[in-house]
């Protein structure tokens, strides 16, 4: 068993040379809470109350400044550089927050129709399901009976037993006829039959 000195392990392989530490001045921002700023700002840009309030700053701005152009109190006279920075420097600004928030509105929409495609995959795959277990459901009532086939084979049977019962009857009869002759013929042998032998031995 070895020990390794220090009783520290080591993050690094042993197999690879030892980088030297770097110092990484990169700053750290969050994306999503960045960009929900920047659409905000966006939003905020896009309204009638931005444009009224920017409207009434270079107003009173450029009234002031020609008011007080003779004065110590006039900061930005004709031809008004400073306010022209400033308006430069709010476009230059609104514009990648603007297109920034763009971007983030195309990747909603760009998953969202992502998602509408796979309900909408799902949903045919169901529908095109449900139409095959229609189709071999009708397959299926298609060689089941009807009513209407019922109703005939019923009324076929019924005649049927009917013609049985009558040939059943008239085979009765004529079983009660012949039995009827039979015993009336009976009696009439019995009584000419003594005779008989008599006549003849005579």
């Amino acid at each position: 068993m070895r020990v390794r000195p220090g009783g520290g392990r080591r993050s690094w392989s042993l197999g690879a040379p030892r980088q030297p530490a770097r110092l990484q001045l990169q700053p750290h921002y969050d994306p999503e809470a960045f960009g929900r700023f920047s659409e905000a700002i966006a939003r905020y840009l896009g309204t009638a109350r931005f444009l009224v309030f920017q409207t009434v700053v270079v107003a009173l701005w450029i009234a002031w400044n020609v008011l007080f152009r003779d004065r110590e109190t006039g900061f930005d006279p004709y031809p008004f550089i400073l306010l022209t920075l400033a308006l430069s420097l709010q476009a230059s600004y609104a514009a990648p927050l603007i297109l920034l928030a763009q971007n983030r509105q195309a990747e909603r929409d760009r998953q969202e129709a992502e998602r509408d495609r796979r309900a909408s995959s799902r949903t045919q795959a169901d529908t095109e399901y449900l139409a095959r277990e229609l189709a071999a459901i009708r397959l299926a009532l298609g060689e089941m009976p009807t009513r209407d086939y019922l109703d005939e084979e019923l009324e076929r049977l019924r005649q049927e037993l009917a013609k049985l019962r009558a040939r059943v009857a008239s085979d009765a009869g004529g079983d009660v006829r012949h039995r009827a002759a039979a015993d009336r013929d009976g009696p009439a042998q019995q009584v000419t039959g003594p005779d008989q032998p008599a006549g003849d031995g005579a």
